[in-house]
């Protein structure tokens, strides 16, 4: 009874071994990482390491299809390697899609606000910049060298504007639906009533919560909370 105990806590011990191995593959992180981007109302950093790790890998997929394509190996091997790449570059393309959107919508305010910008990939860099001189150049062009001076900002409503009321920013009270990878605590809310704003608030692991996005930025920025 003793060796099935042992055998029996191996075998278990090996199967949460490979459910961790598989939760932490590059498909998986990317999986989160889209997941992420997707509810959070703000661009997020771009996960460089990351994407470049899955573009090797999903030319050496494309090889593996290739290869076993040409060698004559049983079709439906082949189906679930072509299944397995078709999902991954789902996702990477997903992933960037969104970002692009944020960025469509946002120029303005990430390309003026530090934090965002440094968020932001190389080319990404690039296609806000050109997006946004562009954008702004139409605008001078169409609309803005044609009304009163005190109106031809893009930026404000008028020049006596305290701030840059036109530009788009993203809603960081937005509620989002999470969870935690392990028991948090000491998060302070910063919505519902005053006197509940300094109240601390715990998180259970695994739980699902439906919370503002502004009280938990930066666990998600830290990978401890994560979106769905």
């Amino acid at each position: 009874m003793a060796s099935r105990s042992v055998d029996g806590e191996q075998s278990t011990q090996a199967e949460d071994d490979y459910n961790a191995m598989l939760s932490t593959t590059d498909v998986e992180l990317l999986k989160r990482a889209w997941r992420n981007e997707k509810a959070a109302p703000e661009i997020l950093p771009f996960q460089s390491d990351l994407i470049a790790r899955v573009r090797e890998q999903i030319e050496l997929m494309e090889e593996t299809v290739e290869e076993k394509s040409t060698v004559g190996t049983d079709p439906l091997s082949v189906s679930l390697y072509q299944m397995d790449l078709d999902r991954t570059l789902f996702l990477l393309r997903s992933y960037l899609r969104i970002r692009i959107l944020k960025i469509e919508k946002y120029m303005f305010h990430i390309r003026k606000t530090e934090e965002l910008w440094n968020r932001l990939s190389k080319d990404e860099k690039f296609f806000t910049e050109r997006c946004s001189d562009d954008l702004k150049k139409h605008l001078e062009e169409s609309v803005l060298s044609k009304l009163p001076e005190n109106y031809q900002s893009y930026e404000r409503q008028s020049i006596i504007s305290e701030e840059d009321d036109m530009i788009p920013e993203p809603r960081l009270d937005t509620f989002v639906l999470c969870r935690s990878k392990d028991y948090l605590t000491g998060i302070q809310l910063g919505d519902g009533p005053v006197d509940d704003r300094s109240k601390l608030f715990e998180m259970e692991a695994g739980v699902l919560y439906f919370i503002c996005y502004k009280s938990i930025k930066p666990l998600v920025e830290s990978g401890k909370i994560e979106l769905l």
